[in-house]
């Protein structure tokens, strides 16, 4: 991946767990590293195809300057978030903050902190069989979409398909979502759930009727076993409900447990 660098930005900022930080300030040196395609840019001689480099600065000086932090994880952690939704081109950022006056009480260059940062894929089943399912399942695409942290790259047709459950209840209408996503999984889990209790989810039994249902079913190629949250989702492969849609958006979308395609897993469930 191609590369735009910052390197030692100097910048004057109230950073720190003394008080005397807060009020007298201290230099910082923020360097950033961003990784996007360039070739664009490259071929085309045109900014349109790149970042302003001057606006990524001022960027950083501004929440180095308006902020106070205690610790400054958090100013290269704002600083990261801030780089990545600049624009969606940016894949990848490294925000490394050094601090040259820490007050450490020894003889020492600087002490800093370095983190890298990415945008993560994630396919998210969507599923409603009470009221207006198609206005749930539309209305919850559009709140992820509106999520400064989510950007919804594709969303597959509703089909509409039995329940699984002996439970009586209506039909069910379902779909697939792509995002791509700033959120760490279990950040990503908390979002989907509170669309979730927007439309009203009410969670009495396990497999009954709700106004919406929101399932991780991938996650980048992660695989993840948490008291809260199992991606891939345990029974995706066995759901042509989850399968089909994925397969309009994402056939060859691999399962990071079974090695096989969306298409594969829905071909042999075919079978």
């Amino acid at each position: 991946m191609d590369k735009i660098f910052i390197d030692r930005l100097a910048l004057y900022g109230r950073h720190g767990v003394m008080a005397e930080e807060n009020a007298l300030g201290q230099m910082f040196y923020i360097s950033a590293e961003l990784g996007l395609d360039l070739r664009g840019a490259g071929k085309s001689d045109s900014l349109d195809k790149t970042l302003d480099y001057g606006e990524c600065c001022r960027v950083i000086k501004r929440i180095c300057e308006n902020n106070t932090y205690k610790l400054i994880e958090t100013l290269a952690e704002n600083i990261a978030d801030e780089l990545l939704r600049m624009s969606t081109a940016v894949k990848t950022v490294k925000v490394r903050v050094d601090k040259p006056s820490a007050p450490v009480g020894l003889p020492l260059e600087s002490v800093g902190i370095e983190i890298e940062r990415r945008r993560h894929t994630a396919y998210i089943a969507l599923g409603s069989n009470m009221g207006d399912k198609e206005a749930y399942l539309k209305k919850a695409v559009a709140e992820m979409n509106a999520d400064k942290n989510c950007n919804v790259l594709r969303v597959s047709d509703f089909i509409m398909t039995a329940p699984v459950s002996d439970i009586p209840q209506d039909d069910y209408l379902n779909g697939v979502m792509a995002v791509e996503t700033l959120y760490t999984p279990e950040e990503l889990l908390a979002c989907v759930n509170a669309i979730e209790a927007r439309a009203d989810r009410v969670r009495k039994e396990k497999w009954g009727p709700r106004t919406l249902d929101l399932d991780i079913i991938f996650y980048d190629d992660l695989v993840i076993r948490t008291e809260k949250l199992t991606v891939p989702h345990p029974l995706m492969h066995t759901r042509a409900f989850v399968l089909e849609p994925l397969c309009m958006i994402a056939p060859h979308a691999v399962h990071p447990v079974f090695g096989k395609s969306a298409a594969q897993l829905l071909a042999e469930l075919d079978k």
